[in-house]
């Protein structure tokens, strides 16, 4: 299966978003589609042998709409360096175009730079594509620097094609107000006792009058002609949407005002108070000016994507040819040398390779205290250089950095769906037909029932239309998650999907992983015991040595404290690492067993005689290990892994949230009490093997328990999977991030309740949002279709329903931006 993201263009409304989706979801080899309004993207899991984006591409356009796929041939672009006329562009473009894989070169005097198309057919790496053009360029006497595009580009040009269009949207009500207030005006101003000239008085010259009015109104159609040409395509192609209700209801309304004019023209001068020229010119004034705030909200409903990549700065200064220059972060390659100063920020991931200096992590890790760095240590994009002059070796650049990772993250779940949608989405679907329905029939028992005048039903109709328009339904979930998400990424907590965030609410149960998420994961030699004629010295050095080869972080400690003790090491041979039990291995003629008591056991040694040691060290809290020599027990080694700082805050917060919280960890039963006791958890679950804690977790979920699992090894990760939500410590491997829905980038436990907060208040802003959009569709439709009137109340002017639905909308969005306030109570 494949999975894609793409842009859709053309969507106005929720019954946009749900036409695409029930189309494509129609298709065969068609797994999964979502489309999100707010965002304007298409997520797809497709079977890539029976479905291809082109197919996509063609399915979406025939039920009215664009989707963007990417170019399909690569582009590249290069800086050239020595042009100084139009002969130096035309020499390097003829030169470039010659090669076999390039389909179109073109060189910018201008700017000094070039862009290459590849063909479909380049077989060579890209790194050989680049190097061949930059030798060609060097062979006709010039310089080309290939140009790493930005990770924010994609974003970039999105945000400025959406400002472009936001300002599109101003001048287009400025126009439209420009025209319609002289037409509300000349059209309203009698009945309000105001003075119209008698040049173009109704009484004296009805005529000019009507004319005068067509006139005002035509340049307010022409600026709001994408609404009919929209429209009207949708509803013949059998998909009506929010376009289409405007586009009718302001139609119906103009070609009733030509009828109008037809008779006043024929002497039929009381058709001059049933012309509708200004609900149609108010009207699309009105949503133009909704479109308008709507855009610019929209907008800051991204600001999170915009705050990161502004974390990351434009200029890197680097080692080139000898000679220090400062380039395009970028233009960046893996491998570049780049020179960092006091207070600089680092532009992308990389290796010191000369140099020490602390550098403040805090944008990345939330750790306020700046970390001590030197030389092969790694530094992170975006992170501060605080003091001391470095110089490190670029690792990874572009969209592979840490910071891009993290945007890649952002967007992703900011174009997710949450299933809390789903309902709405049904309901917009099939809304737009059913209120064209209620409008022509209301119209009609007036018109017919009523014995009411042709202008009265067609008031009826236009009013029912546009007070009906769906926006506020479509953006009721989306924009609320985009805002969540970003408000999460500020606060170093990254929820993947619109899934995750509202399974979040719903935990009651969370259970946390001991070594590195409530521990540092960072554990230090506390106590030595030696039996048997074995001295300390010697027990610690042979089990230092066996532990060279194994990854476990207990192990890491027994070597790094023998180092300290400048004690030297053998080699071990046959190693072999028993999972939750411990390892085996040969040590100078030796032979080794390291592990609990289970291992022991196993391997045949009696342990008796440190019951009472292994029995006071985990009452401390503290991990004993035993080490065995040649089938002899020979001594305990303790290991003590420090509680991270917040971890007792945090358990508290989630306790008073009424979370149940619960400790997994592979420790012996007393040690895990001991922790357990400090930082004030009632329920462990000690002695579970690595593979045994998605068992575990499946357990408590047969109990009817919503669990969020939080941890941060590579042995976390199916119980990451098997939870409700997965939590992912930041500090922690790949494979644990990768399995999570949720990551705390600031590797802190007060994060787990601050995700959680954070989920409650944006499920919250969504049932708000859906019940105004419910309500007052609920409330406005059968006031447009007259039932106030009925019982001798008002009629709803067609100019104010479409204030109110443009409002509702804006209202929305609105309550959607207030998630920015969010701040976590603990």
């Amino acid at each position: 299966m494949i999975k894609e993201s793409y842009k859709v263009e053309g969507m106005t409304c929720a019954s946009c978003a749900m036409t695409i989706e029930n189309t494509l979801q129609k298709l065969k080899g068609i797994a999964k589609v979502s489309v999100n309004l707010a965002s304007e993207k298409l997520t797809v899991e497709y079977d890539g042998k029976i479905v291809t984006p082109e197919k996509l591409e063609q399915t979406v356009k025939d039920v009215g709409y664009t989707l963007v796929l990417p170019q399909k041939s690569e582009q590249l672009r290069f800086a050239i360096e020595g042009m100084t006329c139009a002969s130096c562009a035309a020499t390097i473009q003829s030169a470039v175009d010659k090669l076999d894989f390039v389909d179109n070169a073109s060189v910018n005097l201008a700017t000094e730079s070039m862009t290459v198309q590849l063909g479909s057919s380049a077989t060579l790496s890209k790194e050989d594509l680049i190097e061949t053009i930059e030798t060609t360029v060097t062979n006709v006497d010039y310089k080309a620097i290939f140009k790493q595009e930005k990770a924010s580009n994609s974003y970039q040009e999105d945000a400025q094609k959406k400002e472009k269009e936001r300002q599109s949207l101003w001048r287009r009500f400025l126009i439209a107000a420009i025209f319609t207030v002289p037409l509300l005006y000349i059209a309203m101003g009698s009945m309000l006792g105001a003075p119209i000239p008698q040049a173009i008085s109704p009484d004296h010259y009805p005529l000019r009058f009507a004319l005068l009015q067509l006139a005002l109104t035509v340049p307010t159609v022409i600026v709001g002609f994408d609404f009919y040409k929209r429209g009207f395509r949708n509803l013949f192609k059998g998909h009506p949407n929010m376009d289409s209700l405007i586009a009718i209801g302001t139609g119906a309304a103009f070609v009733y005002g030509l009828y109008a004019i037809y008779h006043i023209s024929q002497g039929h001068v009381h058709y001059t108070h049933d012309l509708y020229f200004e609900s149609v010119g108010v009207i699309i004034t009105l949503i133009l000016l909704g479109k308008f705030m709507e855009a610019t909200a929209k907008g800051r409903t991204s600001q999170a994507i915009k705050t990161l990549i502004d974390l990351a700065p434009e200029k890197a200064k680097i080692l080139r040819d000898d000679q220090w220059v400062i380039i395009d972060t970028s233009d960046l390659k893996v491998g570049d040398i780049i020179q960092i100063k006091p207070g600089d920020k680092m532009p992308v991931d990389g290796v010191i390779v000369k140099g020490t200096t602390t550098v403040d992590e805090s944008m990345i890790t939330g750790e306020s205290v700046p970390i001590q760095k030197s030389i092969d240590d790694t530094v992170i994009s975006a992170t501060i250089n605080k003091n001391g002059v470095i110089e490190y070796r670029a690792t990874k650049v572009g969209d592979d950095t840490t910071l891009a990772q993290i945007i890649k993250l952002v967007e992703e779940a900011q174009g997710s769906k949450a299933p809390i949608a789903a309902m709405a989405d049904k309901i917009s679907l099939y809304f737009v037909p059913t209120v064209i329905v209620l409008a022509t029939l209301a119209s009609l028992a007036w018109y017919f029932i009523g014995g009411e005048p042709l202008n009265f039903s067609l008031s009826i109709f236009i009013a029912v239309l546009i007070i009906a328009c769906p926006c506020a339904l479509g953006l009721a979930t989306p924009t609320a998650i985009m805002v969540g998400t970003g408000k999460g990424a500020e606060n170093g907590v990254l929820i993947k999907s619109g899934v995750a965030l509202e399974t979040a609410h719903e935990v009651d149960t969370v259970v946390l992983d001991k070594t590195g998420t409530i521990t540092a994961g960072q554990p230090t030699v506390t106590n030595q015991v030696a039996y048997n004629g074995w001295n300390k010295q010697d027990v610690l050095q042979i089990a230092a040595s066996a532990e060279q080869s194994s990854e476990h972080p207990l192990a890491q400690a027994m070597v790094d404290f023998a180092k300290e003790k400048e004690i030297s090491l053998f080699d071990n041979q046959d190693f072999e690492a028993i999972p939750g039990h411990g390892i085996v291995t040969t040590v100078d003629s030796h032979q080794v067993a390291i592990g609990n008591e289970k291992l022991m056991e196993k391997q045949g040694i009696d342990v008796q005689m440190a019951k009472d040691d292994l029995k006071s060290l985990a009452v401390e809290g503290k991990t004993p290990t035993l080490v065995a020599i040649n089938q002899e027990l020979a001594g305990i080694i303790a290991v003590a892994d420090p509680i991270k700082p917040t971890s007792k805050k945090a358990i508290a917060a989630m306790q008073e949230m009424g979370l149940e919280v619960i400790m997994m960890t592979g420790d012996h039963h007393d040690t895990a009490q001991a922790i357990a006791k400090q930082v004030g958890i009632s329920h462990v679950l000690s002695q579970v093997l690595p593979e045994d804690k998605a068992a575990q977790v499946a357990k408590l979920q047969e109990k009817g328990k919503k669990v969020a699992m939080v941890g941060d090894g590579i042995n976390d990760a199916p119980a990451l999977v098997q939870g409700e939500i997965g939590i992912a410590i930041g500090s922690g491997t790949d494979v644990a991030i990768e399995s999570a829905d949720i990551v705390l980038m600031h590797s802190d436990l007060l994060d787990v309740p601050t995700a959680i907060q954070l989920s409650h208040a944006t499920i919250r802003n969504i049932k708000q949002n859906l019940f105004w959009a419910f309500a007052y569709n609920t409330l406005g439709i059968p006031v447009a279709m007259g039932l106030l009137h009925l019982f001798g109340g008002p009629l709803l002017n067609p100019m104010i329903a479409g204030l109110a639905m443009s409002l509702s909308s804006v209202s929305v969005l609105i309550n959607a931006l207030r998630l920015r306030n969010f701040k976590p109570k603990f």
